[in-house]
């Protein structure tokens, strides 16, 4: 099982990273971290991690999932990505789990695969307006799932976003 990890090349959420990867490490699922660029990409508190690709090096058919993190960087950088947003929509179509944290619920509602979907996010101006603006059923609640999509609100969601992926990759659905 593998996982596609989207990051901000700068000032993505550093535990909005570092909880799930550390979760999904120990649950034995792989992943690949992808950015707008390869290379290094700095969180707003520092950390650091290596984005292997780049978006347009994507094949969403190699990945069971996909992930996109938060931070002040998503808004900057991944709401309006050109790559980024096809490669929900892919996804989406492909019946995979896709969760977003954060401000990066932004990017599944630009890519149109909230409408009518339960979906929390963190709240600014913008992103309250982009969300409604792509139909999310907006619920406050930390962590939300509605079938294959998940969302979280912030930083202080991270572990239990990072368990709703895990059991939404490995539970036998019937």
């Amino acid at each position: 099982m593998k996982i596609l990890i989207a990051v901000a090349p700068e000032k993505y959420r550093d535990e909005e990273l570092a909880v799930p990867v550390a979760s999904f490490l120990k649950a034995g699922i792989e992943f690949d971290i992808a950015s707008t660029r390869r290379g290094s990409c700095t969180g707003m508190m520092g950390a650091k991690t290596t984005a292997a690709l780049s978006f347009d090096d994507i094949d969403p058919k190699r990945y069971d999932g996909l992930v996109i993190i938060g931070g002040a960087g998503s808004q900057t950088h991944l709401w309006e990505d050109e790559l980024l947003i096809p490669i929900v929509k892919i996804f989406h179509q492909q019946g995979k789990v896709i969760a977003a944290i954060c401000l990066a619920p932004v990017v599944l509602a630009r890519a149109g695969i909230l409408k009518g979907k339960k979906a929390t996010y963190f709240e600014s101006p913008a992103s309250f307006r982009e969300m409604k603006i792509g139909g999310a059923v907006i619920t406050n609640a930390p962590v939300v799932k509605d079938a294959r999509i998940i969302t979280a609100n912030g930083p202080a969601a991270s572990q239990a976003f990072a368990d709703a992926i895990i059991h939404a990759l490995t539970a036998v659905e019937w």
